[in-house]
């Protein structure tokens, strides 16, 4: 038995590039404003079954050498050192990390725009990190009275003022690695410019979601809307798309909200007969087909409504660090409730309390007076089944409960030690010498399989069942250090997290 795959990423990628061709068609060169992440969409991947995390990239390659790629950052979030919280990077580290990514991958990065820039020190510097790499950078400032005079920034004091980036191909992707990073201002400056030149150029956004050809309240785009439950945002019909068409659409309140200004900025650039000109809603602006790949809705619905319990999760662990607030919790608790789903649902959670409650129980196993439990949900023939761990003094709880699942999934009897001693022995004398906490994390651990693999067949059978947990769920009733979550993101675990600290049995 195996996971049901609701998703046709083949068949979304052909009517993806169908319909963003056609729309290049209509211009000299099109500026395509790429929402969510371009490298790796871990989210599009869990709500939609069979979605391909690299869907994007592949995208970009069928469109082939007319394409090239622009990093837009925000001045102020290089000032606050704003990391992405899904890789633990910085947004400037993410950048260069995409660029050399996407350059091994034969995509050309033609440049990086600093936006919003009021002569922060921070991004002087980022600047001189990417120019010592031999990428061309361009500083932008913010311009003055954005949205609010709107014949001043259809102007040359406007959308003319910042430093044109000379582009040579028809499709410019614009990418960033966040939200607030000037991605449209930039755009639609290149726009303005551009037709000054003679060239027709003209703007478009790519978003995954929300799927405008599926209801509001579907759970994939109420996935979504749980996705950015910090933010505040929401799904909501297009009225402007409504009005136009009769057609009911699904998009961001932001982006109807702002629609008002910019139709009056696409009038301002535009005449008779252009093809901008024909964009009368936000759903116009978009050129999302993701609606076309979904083959199966109801494991969709079902992935979407996991998605959201996750959410809940992590919002939680959020909250805990001070790095959410509890509104955020709230309006959680409230798109949990619209989909019928509840932290109860996560099953992976329920076991690994379980394993906690047990070690509480049996106090001689614990250590140190501290316990905490992790479980790891994986499939076989026969359907889901959990593995737990325990904290112990040879192993933290996530430790245990992922060579409990590799050695299941390897077929090795649970009483066969897989870790050569010799090799466990040497790992805690360095740590006990050290003053360090000898229970191994997963980092170790996976270390110590590794070289136990060279000369025991068990364990190299466990390191070959690794890529199995890739897509499987995780649970930890603690927060985990650095040593046990990196790994565990690296093997491509879905992990969520009670975020209590482990608990004495007093």
């Amino acid at each position: 038995m195996i996971k049901a795959r609701g998703f046709d990423t083949g068949r979304y990628l052909s009517a993806q590039v169908r319909r963003i061709v056609e729309r290049v068609n209509q211009y000299d060169k099109l500026y395509l404003e790429f929402g969510g992440k371009l490298r790796y969409d871990h989210h599009a991947s869990r709500v939609l079954p069979g979605f391909e995390v690299d869907a994007k990239v592949q995208m970009l390659r069928r469109l082939g050498p007319q394409t090239e790629i622009v990093h837009c950052i925000s001045a102020k979030d290089i000032e606050r050192r704003k990391v992405r919280r899904d890789f633990g990077l910085t947004y400037e580290d993410q950048i260069i990390k995409d660029i050399g990514d996407l350059r091994e991958l034969g995509l050309d990065v033609s440049a990086v725009v600093i936006n919003r820039y009021e002569g922060e020190h921070a991004a002087d510097k980022f600047k001189q990190r990417l120019t010592n790499r031999g990428i061309r950078v361009y500083v932008h400032p913010e311009i003055e009275d954005y949205l609010t005079d709107i014949d001043r920034v259809v102007s040359d004091e406007g959308y003319g003022r910042p430093e044109h980036v000379d582009t040579s191909r028809r499709i410019v992707v614009v990418t960033a690695p966040g939200p607030g990073s000037g991605k449209m201002s930039f755009c639609m400056s290149q726009v303005y410019q551009d037709r000054k030149q003679g060239i027709l150029s003209g703007f478009a956004k790519f978003e995954t979601f929300p799927i405008w050809n599926l209801p509001v309240e579907h759970p994939i785009n109420v996935a979504y809307e749980a996705a950015t439950a910090d933010l505040g945002d929401y799904n909501c019909l297009d009225p402007w798309h409504m009005e136009a068409y009769g057609v009911e659409a699904t998009n961001y309140n932001r982006d109807v909200e702002n629609f008002a200004i910019m139709r009056r900025i696409i009038e301002k650039m535009t005449g008779p007969g252009d093809p901008m000109a024909g964009i009368r809603s936000p759903t116009d602006m978009g050129v999302n087909m993701a609606g076309e790949g979904i083959v199966d809705d109801e494991a969709c619905r079902e992935a979407s409504r996991e998605e959201i319990v996750r959410r809940f999760y992590q919002y939680q662990r959020e909250f805990v660090e001070g790095l959410t607030t509890y509104d955020t919790l709230e309006r959680m608790e409230s798109i949990m409730a619209r989909v019928g789903v509840t932290p109860g649902d996560r099953k992976v959670a329920l076991a690994a309390n379980r394993a906690l409650e047990e070690a509480v129980r049996d106090p001689e196993k614990g250590y140190k007076g501290l316990y905490s439990g992790a479980a790891i949900e994986v499939w076989d023939k026969s359907g889901k089944v959990i593995l737990t761990g325990k904290r112990s003094p040879l192993l933290h709880s996530e430790s245990a409960a992922l060579l409990n699942t590799v050695k299941y999934l390897a077929g090795i009897p649970d009483e066969i030690n897989v870790l050569s001693p010799v090799i466990i022995e040497s790992i805690t004398g360095l740590k006990r010498g050290l003053g360090l906490d000898e229970s191994l994390d997963v980092k170790e651990v996976l270390d110590a399989l590794a070289v136990s693999a060279v000369f025991n067949p068990n364990a190299a059978e466990c390191l070959s069942a690794l890529p199995a947990l890739r897509g499987c769920e995780m649970h930890s009733t603690h927060l985990m250090d650095g040593g046990c979550e990196k790994p565990l993101k690296e093997l491509g675990l879905n992990i969520t997290t009670d975020a209590r600290l482990p608990i004495g049995n007093s």
